[in-house]
């Protein structure tokens, strides 16, 4: 009998022991499952953060190519497709739905010329982040004369190294909560006045508008950059009328809103139709914020027999104007202090002294009375 129970306590220590390495078995299978998937999920966050968006498809516009013309491309055009178009003139149009879209042309001479759709423009924008590069747009025209090479309904739009020239108007649109980016590009010959005016670039209420390193030269009647948007930053540019430019204002933010312009070469010629200044802010009634209002190194020349300022203030908002090269019969500033006419009559020189003199005055007037 002790045999038997010694038998026995030996299987029953058997089975526990059995059962102890199955628990150690599963906990440490379950374990390494475990661990498994949470690496197996760490490799595809990482695998999806690495892909990031997907680009979509690439699509080719060229005579020998599946798309002829760059509307036959717009029409089947998804989110996130790149559309690549040959060299060549194009006489198309195309309107723009998908969001997402680089539309570029691959190699120098890229021509989108004459027609225009839906009475707006050349390339109308309905997506949203649309990028537009190494292209010419030109000759648009409507019947309500606003023709635009670009002409954005909504969403952001980045432009680079695009020439407009000769549309009614270059870029036209915008809407609240977007930007718009303009760089290394050239404005040449755009702007009309034929009822409305039409700009060289016109851009509506959006949050943003910056434009660097561009060229606005010969606008017509209109101004060569109008801007609404809650902030605008011209900087690095080159905007000038030269001799047969008719341009009215070189910038112009109607409605107020932060205006920064530096680092840029401004000239106003001897046939601009309007001699009051080359940058004006607030002359459409304030009604956007104005926190900052800063022009600084810039070199303006006035090539006109006329007198004109840099900067027309007409916000309460103090410009800060600092290390700008004037040039010709040219004051810094107009605004609101009434010394303007004096000054274009008198001579910034003998205005500063008079100014100089009052404030010396007032200064012993006081204290005589005191």
């Amino acid at each position: 009998m002790g045999a038997f129970y010694n038998q026995r306590g030996t299987a029953e220590q058997w089975i526990k022991e059995g059962k102890g390495m199955f628990t150690t078995f599963q906990t440490v299978w379950i374990t390494n499952m475990t661990i498994a998937k949470a690496w197996l999920a760490v490799l595809m966050l990482a695998g999806i953060a690495i892909a990031g968006p997907s680009r979509g498809d690439t699509l080719k516009v060229g005579p020998s190519q599946t798309f002829q013309t760059p509307s036959a491309a717009a029409a089947v055009a998804k989110n996130g497709d790149h559309i690549e178009i040959e060299p060549g003139q194009y006489f198309d149009c195309a309107e723009w739905r998908a969001d997402d879209l680089v539309i570029e042309g691959t190699a120098p001479g890229v021509v989108i010329t004459d027609k225009t759709c839906n009475g707006m423009g050349l390339f109308v924008i309905w997506g949203d982040n649309t990028t537009v590069r190494n292209l010419t747009l030109t000759r648009s025209r409507v019947p309500d004369m606003n023709g635009a090479g670009i002409r954005l309904v909504k969403g952001s739009l980045t432009v680079d190294t695009v020439k407009f020239i000769d549309d009614q108007t270059g870029i036209l649109g915008g809407v609240p909560g977007t930007t718009v980016t303009v760089r290394n590009s050239d404005f040449d010959r755009n702007g009309i006045c034929a009822g409305a005016c039409a700009h060289g670039m016109y851009i509506e209420n959006v949050d943003l508008l910056r434009v660097e390193n561009s060229r606005f030269s010969n606008t017509r009647q209109a101004h060569s950059i109008k801007s609404r948007a809650l902030r605008t930053e011209v900087i690095g540019c080159t905007i000038t009328d030269g001799p047969d430019g008719t341009s009215s204002y070189l910038i112009e933010a109607p409605n107020g809103g932060a205006l920064i312009v530096r680092d840029n070469a401004l000239e106003k010629g001897p046939k601009s139709e309007n001699h009051n200044a080359a940058i004006a802010i607030g002359a459409e009634g304030i009604t956007h914020p104005t926190p900052e209002i800063t022009i600084t190194n810039n070199s303006f020349r006035n090539d006109g027999g006329y007198h004109t300022a840099l900067l027309w203030n007409l916000t309460a908002t103090t410009a800060t104007l600092q290390d700008n090269r004037l040039s010709g019969s040219v004051i810094p500033l107009k605004d609101d202090s009434g010394l303007y006419n004096l000054i274009v009559h008198i001579g910034v020189d003998k205005a500063k002294q008079l100014r100089s003199m009052a404030a010396r005055l007032k200064a012993a007037i006081v204290h005589w009375v005191q």
